[in-house]
């Protein structure tokens, strides 16, 4: 959190990786907060585990990388890759106890009162036992592979994020005590929660996988003495290496490289507390790992697993209660899409809104006689994705179907290249996009041909193409048929299929074009608004705030009297509340039951009487202002408008429940009057909204019946 203002001394940016992981701090607040019902604590839980993974895998091995290369170069923060890691180090160690305590302190006790009993193997039944001998013997031992660890018998390679098990076994056939080795690895097929059902008297008992195979693990090893077992779990180096110079078939390159990362360098330890040092040291040695990454672990190792349990939950109050999106009438099926985007622009605000317009406006392309051509964008899409049938349906169909596919999503890889595979077996036109830059734009664009021509119909967005993610994740859904939008959204498709050096664009910014100069242009035309004394205001909300430029250029409009409120929901770099630098900038992350993932920018621009709006897929980062396609669009039907700022921004900026404040000081504090009676949460705010429009559009619906006479 170092990095200086050179004329003040003050503080000027805090470090990314410490933001991030100061984020990872909120998600398990949520755990601990008696707000939520009990089961979604277990799953906010999980979401710490599953994103100090990807922090690892992705991060910690590439600041890792950095100092076996000799590299010392800070960044903007002033902290160099070696004192990173070791402040890294602190927190991480900090956030696993709290995480731990969590489980152990709160949850666990909470969902036995709830009638939901996990418990540990040396507290388990006699009953409990000859069930899971059973269910051990048939389920569970036909599918494990014990592996000796001798001369003959080298060390195996472990996967990664694998669940496997350390034994210390002993011949009791000779005087002294041996330490000889063996490793179980647990296939993932098996369930790592197993469920004991209960009796009449008691209700159904619940146990970690890795201690079942603990409580049997003797039989795999007959006439030997199993001194000691424990469960570890390894995290390695999972960041794709691509040389642009090199690549010539970016996809057998990508599925070769996704092959290599199953075994790449190990970053991280998870194994169970109470390991002896001599064992311990032996394991390290053979995975080419420092001490210094090496986390004991009292509880289960994976929190990431806990999502079993959460499933296995059969009381439903102890979940979030169902909630049914809200689908505005002119876009529901049947009703012809194209009709109502030509009457007017459309926009939808995921998930209080359906995402089943933007599947059905894809199916009606595909079936649409009158509909020419289909473009569209893929970043993350669902296994089972409703679109990309559709997709192939148009191209059987005889459509002109392209899409461009982003192979380099992280961790959807494998995912991506099996549905360009399968997509290109059906006739679509998948094109892959550039090496250097990931397309992480959210565009389609249908060519339809009319009475009066060709018109073009697009779908701007601020998150995928995911049915599934669309029901978790806050974002905003634009269609549209203005010809000047549309027209630049071929363009920025030409600019991906085609060869462009420098495209332009006059009404999309578009990364690595112009996004980044424009926005920049905006904030500072804000600060010179406000030094001839006309009002200016910027809002931004997005999930992470870093690059050093902008920040710096928002420092210098809070300096000439911007008023900035930042919704920020990850990373920021930006130091609020620092008198001289940032005194009129506010920053608040919110975090509630669905993540906050819009990206939606608004500049007062007083001197044209009318503020600029924007939504789009970018954050302001240098990865999104540099290393890729991004789009952003402006807002422009007046009713659009004002929904997004009075409708979605200040309802956001009233959330005094579920907002955390940034401090100057880098800690992020509740509202004073967070735990009130009347203490507004957006979320829910948001959620009432589209119930209530529903209401009204059922009783709008209803028939009324006549009076009788």
């Amino acid at each position: 959190m170092s990095g200086r203002n050179g004329n003040k001394g003050k503080i000027a940016y805090f470090n990314r990786e410490l933001s991030w992981l100061a984020f990872n701090r909120r998600v398990l607040e949520q755990a601990e907060d008696d707000r939520f019902p009990l089961a979604e604590r277990v799953r906010f839980l999980t979401f710490v585990g599953s994103n100090l993974d990807e922090f690892f895998e992705i991060r910690v091995s590439g600041l890792i990388q950095q100092v076996e290369s000799g590299s010392t170069k800070s960044g903007p923060d002033g902290l160099g890759p070696k004192e990173q890691l070791r402040r890294i180090r602190q927190v991480v160690s900090s956030l696993v106890k709290d995480a731990y305590t969590c489980w152990h302190n709160q949850l666990v006790p909470s969902l036995a009162e709830a009638k939901t009993v996990i418990k540990h193997k040396d507290d388990l039944t006699k009953r409990e036992i000859q069930w899971l001998k059973q269910y051990f013997e048939e389920q569970v031992q036909p599918v494990l592979t014990p592996l000796a660890i001798d001369p003959t018998h080298p060390f195996p390679q472990f996967g990664n994020k694998s669940l496997n098990l350390l034994l210390w076994l002993d011949d009791p056939d000779t005087p002294q005590t041996e330490r000889m080795l063996a490793f179980i690895p647990v296939p993932r097929i098996l369930p790592r929660v197993v469920r004991i059902p209960g009796t009449t008297r008691t209700p159904p008992t619940y146990v970690f996988l890795n201690d079942v195979i603990k409580l049997f693990a003797q039989q795999l090893f007959p006439g030997y003495h199993l001194r000691a077992a424990h469960a570890f779990r390894i995290t390695r180096n999972s960041d794709l290496y691509i040389d642009e110079e090199e690549v010539e078939n970016l996809l057998q390159y990508i599925e070769e490289e996704l092959y290599n990362l199953r075994k790449g360098a190990a970053v991280r330890l998870e194994i169970e507390d109470g390991v002896e040092d001599e064992l311990l040291q032996q394991l390290l040695d053979a995975i080419k790992l420092s001490k210094q990454y090496v986390y004991r672990i009292h509880g289960p190792i994976n929190l990431m697993r806990l999502s079993t349990l959460v499933e296995l939950i059969e009381d439903n109050s102890l979940k979030f209660q169902p909630f049914h999106p809200y689908t505005p009438p002119s876009l529901r099926s049947p009703a012809n899409i194209f009709d109502a985007i030509r009457q007017k622009d459309q926009v939808l605000h995921h998930p209080y809104d359906s995402f089943d317009p933007v599947v059905e406006l894809v199916k009606q392309a595909s079936r649409d006689p009158k509909v020419l051509a289909i473009k569209i964008t893929l970043y993350r899409t669902s296994s089972d994705s409703p679109i990309v049938k559709a997709l192939m349906d148009a191209a059987r169909n005889s459509k002109q179907v392209t899409v461009l596919i982003e192979l380099k999503a992280r961790f959807d890889e494998a995912n991506n290249i099996n549905w360009a595979k399968q997509m290109e077996d059906a006739g679509v036109h998948v094109v892959y996009g550039f090496v250097e830059l990931k397309t992480h734009c959210k565009c389609m664009l249908i060519v339809r041909r009319e009475e009066n021509g060709l018109k073009r119909y697009a779908h701007l967005g601020t998150g995928n193409y995911h049915p599934k993610t669309a029901k978790l994740y806050t974002d905003l859904s634009y269609m549209t048929c203005r010809e000047h939008l549309t027209e630049e959204v071929a363009e920025v498709f030409n600019t991906l299929t085609g060869f462009a050096k420098s495209p332009q664009f006059r009404h999309l910014l578009v990364a690595p074009y112009s996004l980044h100069r424009r926005m920049n242009q905006y904030i500072l035309q804000e600060a010179r608004n406000a030094k001839k004394g006309l009002k200016a205001r910027i809002i931004v909300k997005c999930n992470s705030l870093i690059n050093e430029e902008t920040i710096s250029n928002l420092y210098k409009a809070s300096r000439a009297g911007v008023k900035i409120d930042c919704v920020v929901r990850g990373i920021c770099g930006l130091v609020p509340g620092v008198k001289g630098m940032s005194e009129n900038i506010t920053v608040r992350s919110i975090l509630g039951r669905f993540l906050e993932h819009s990206r939606i920018y608004y500049f007062e621009n007083a001197a044209e009487e009318r503020p600029l709006i924007f939504a789009g897929s970018a954050d302001w980062m240098d990865r999104n202002f540099y290393r890729r396609i991004e789009v952003v669009f402006p807002v422009e039907e007046d009713d659009i408008r004002e929904r997004l700022v009075n409708g979605i921004l200040e309802p956001t900026l009233r959330d005094n429940a579920f907002a955390k404040f940034l401090q100057p000081n880098g800690a992020y504090l509740p509202a004073e009057d967070s735990h009130a009676k009347d203490a507004f949460a957006s979320q829910d705010f948001f959620m009432d909204e589209a119930e209530r429009k529903a209401r009204v559009v059922e009783v709008e619906a209803t028939p009324v019946e006549p009076d009788e006479e």
